[in-house]
């Protein structure tokens, strides 16, 4: 499953973010995949394509974050998965 994953930091502060991310990386647990990124040009929040199989390794990996970011998960998919499920193939 593919999870659209919204990070808003913490009054609007990407540094301490971007800190502990130089430190250890995404401290993601094994299992999730990091798709991509785009950082909002405010630089107040960032918004990541985010894919596992199951949805406690997202909050494995927010777990280890949410101290400095709220997060917003939504489940996603793509055009092509979309329109076959609707239409039965």
């Amino acid at each position: 499953m593919l999870y659209m994953v919204i990070e808003r930091f913490k009054n609007g502060d990407a540094g301490p973010v971007g800190e502990r991310f130089r430190q250890r990386g995404r401290m993601m647990p094994e299992g999730l995949a990091y798709h991509a990124s785009w950082i909002d040009a405010a630089g107040a929040a960032c918004f990541q394509i985010m894919e596992a199989d199951d949805p406690d390794l997202l909050k494995a990996w927010t777990s280890q974050w949410n101290d400095l970011v709220d997060f917003e998960i939504i489940p996603v998919q793509t055009p092509t998965d979309f329109w076959q499920r609707i239409s039965g193939k």
